[in-house]
């Protein structure tokens, strides 16, 4: 369910925010029994420190989250995102690395694979072209050439293989 999972890593605290309560104010702060103790009244006071309804929120939504295995299915997902992505950098020379885990996946876009000179300007008209075709995503990175593909957990096969023909079309037309 958290990202810290892939890498072999037993944090002592974990924080959540945003989409633990779907949308509502709420910030989380987990921390091992022996840490948790030694916090004292007051040591751990945020503004988005919760209320009813957003606590509410955010326990129908881990609810959802565990009874939907939400997580394996996300990584399902992925993998066949990042398969059909890895299809398309073979065939579209602007991709200089797709990488990810889950359904959090960059797309770099470079101007030459073997200099890997980022393609900023190429991967903002990508994002535009794509939102053209109702598909939004984000781009960023250091470089301003990653493409980011952030979709919702709950996204379908259908739409998944929209996002993959929107990109594949952008890109075509962006080379």
């Amino acid at each position: 369910m958290f990202g810290i999972e892939h890498y072999g890593v037993d944090p002592d605290i974990v924080t959540t925010a945003k989409g633990i309560a779907d949308g509502f104010p709420l910030g989380a702060c987990t921390a091992k029994e022996d840490i948790g103790n030694a916090f004292e009244p007051g040591d751990h006071l945020s503004t988005f420190g919760g209320n009813p309804v957003s606590c509410a929120a955010a326990l129908a939504n881990i609810d959802f989250l565990v009874k939907g295995n939400l997580a394996q299915k996300t990584a399902e997902k992925g993998r066949y995102m990042m398969k059909r992505l890895n299809e398309m950098a073979e065939k579209n020379k602007i991709i200089g690395e797709v990488r990810g885990k889950g359904l959090l996946i960059g797309v770099e876009l470079v101007k030459d694979q073997k200099t890997r000179t980022p393609a900023a300007e190429e991967a903002a008209k990508t994002r535009d072209l794509c939102r053209e075709k109702g598909v939004l995503m984000g781009h960023g990175g250091i470089k301003g050439n990653v493409l980011r593909i952030q979709p919702p957990l709950v996204i379908d096969r259908r739409q998944m293989d929209k996002v993959l023909e929107a990109l594949d079309e952008s890109l075509k037309k962006v080379k």
